[in-house]
């Protein structure tokens, strides 16, 4: 009763401040700890569950989203959707697993202002997540920084945690971000992925002021190199797997997050200022 009672408060609370799709920039610290994958196996098990979902692949490459999931278009329609001579229907696909997919590398981002990047975020998607790929400072490009949680991936391993540590530092210098969501990947014990977390919190909270929730955490699945050699990911291949059920789970607890305030203003809140006041592009 409890539960359904705060289901549907939190549902009429998100039709009454509703302001377009729940935008979440997904990174992590050392390359590895899964960030990808993460990405497409929520978008798969969200896409499940009849919701609208867009991928922002800002991570091309040979384990990009995009090479991963295969069939979606080139980089270069992100600046045809941008300049208005196509929709986003047309940029961004919509791949067999019921997600969209559009690839936004920096390089084809260059130029444009925080407000010009919103329109990406402004279609019918309920959920965008964006593959987030990180400046050289550290820094969350300028779409990205527009998400309404940043979810960071790391594993139950003394490197992964520092690394991820210190990619929260710095975003949180860079952009002024009080919480992260944390999701431990790849774990074989849950009593590890426990004390991994309360550990990261502590010492977030003691040194940086920083609130840190769980995202959840995947347990460690030999299916899920397997997946990866069919070319698909295990929500899909194996949805009875352990890791496919911790997708799930992550994905359904989501969509009830707390809906805070995206890192920079969003479109509605910057037409008008032209690129002149934009924030400058990072190279």
């Amino acid at each position: 009763m409890d539960k359904a009672v705060t289901d549907q408060a939190e549902g009429l609370r998100r039709l009454l401040v509703k302001s377009g799709s729940r935008v979440v920039a997904v990174t992590g610290g050392p390359i590895g700890v899964g960030c990808t994958s993460t990405v497409v196996n929520l978008a798969a098990a969200l896409a499940s569950f009849g919701k609208d979902v867009l991928v922002i692949d800002e991570c091309l490459g040979r384990n990009s989203v995009s090479a991963m999931v295969g069939g979606v278009g080139s980089a270069g329609s992100v600046r045809a959707l941008l300049a208005g001579e196509i929709g986003l229907d047309q940029a961004a696909p919509r791949h067999e697993l019921g997600f969209s997919v559009l690839a936004a590398s920096h390089e084809n981002c260059a130029g444009y202002s925080a407000a010009e990047l919103g329109v990406m975020l402004t279609g019918p998607a309920d959920v965008v997540l964006i593959d987030a790929r990180l400046e050289r400072n550290g820094a969350l490009s300028l779409l990205a920084a527009q998400a309404h949680d940043v979810m960071v991936v790391t594993r139950v391993a003394a490197q992964a945690i520092t690394e991820a540590y210190v990619a929260m530092k710095r975003l949180h210098y860079a952009h002024a971000i009080a919480q992260f969501r944390v999701l431990i990947n790849r774990v074989s014990r849950q009593a590890d992925a426990h004390t991994a977390f309360e550990n990261l919190a502590e010492v977030a909270g003691r040194y940086l002021m920083l609130s840190i929730a769980p995202a959840g955490c995947v347990a460690a699945d030999p299916l899920m190199e397997r997946s990866l050699e069919l070319g698909r990911c295990i929500v899909d291949a194996f949805p009875s797997a352990s890791a496919a059920r911790d997708y799930r789970r992550v994905a359904a607890e989501m969509l009830y997050w707390p809906m805070r305030a995206a890192t920079l203003p969003r479109r509605s809140a910057l037409v008008g200022a032209g690129r002149a006041a934009s924030t400058p592009q990072h190279a």
